[in-house]
């Protein structure tokens, strides 16, 4: 895959499968939100927040979607490979606001577009938790601007 050329952020291959698909052959609308979640988690997990055993490797991992948004440009017809292109917006106290783009392997096609928010919990009291300075630290390699 030529990975995309990007200003901030980071892009992650994603291959779609035969079961990513409709019954028209085009990328299910409902597969975006698993893509970019595997996106985006494996960028994390490289740099040592995942899930092990079940378990949070470290207190920022433990996390929920609150909301996500997506605009469809281009459909996405048949397998193969495509880019998502990420990036925080935002890194509030609680939560992180996310911003997502899938494009074509070499950039010049945007088929969709979006936002993912999400939110810190403290496991314990499933309330919203503030992100710790470890992790703010690591999103700066993100974080636009």
């Amino acid at each position: 895959m030529t990975t995309p050329t990007i200003e901030y952020g980071a892009i992650a291959p994603v291959t779609i499968h035969f079961d990513d698909l409709d019954a028209l052959g085009v990328v299910h609308n409902a597969r975006y939100a698993v893509l970019v979640e595997r996106a985006i988690i494996e960028w994390w997990a490289a740099r040592g927040w995942s899930f092990s055993g079940g378990r949070p490797t470290k207190p920022d991992a433990f996390n929920v979607i609150r909301e996500y948004t997506i605009t469809f440009h281009v459909p996405i017809i048949g397998t193969g490979r495509v880019a998502v292109h990420f990036w925080l917006e935002k890194l509030g106290n609680t939560s992180a606001d996310y911003r997502f783009r899938f494009v074509s392997e070499d950039g010049s096609a945007v088929y969709a577009e979006g936002r993912r928010i999400n939110v810190c919990l403290d496991p314990a009291t499933m309330r919203p938790s503030s992100w710790t300075e470890e992790a703010r630290a690591v999103a700066k390699e993100i974080t636009k601007g």
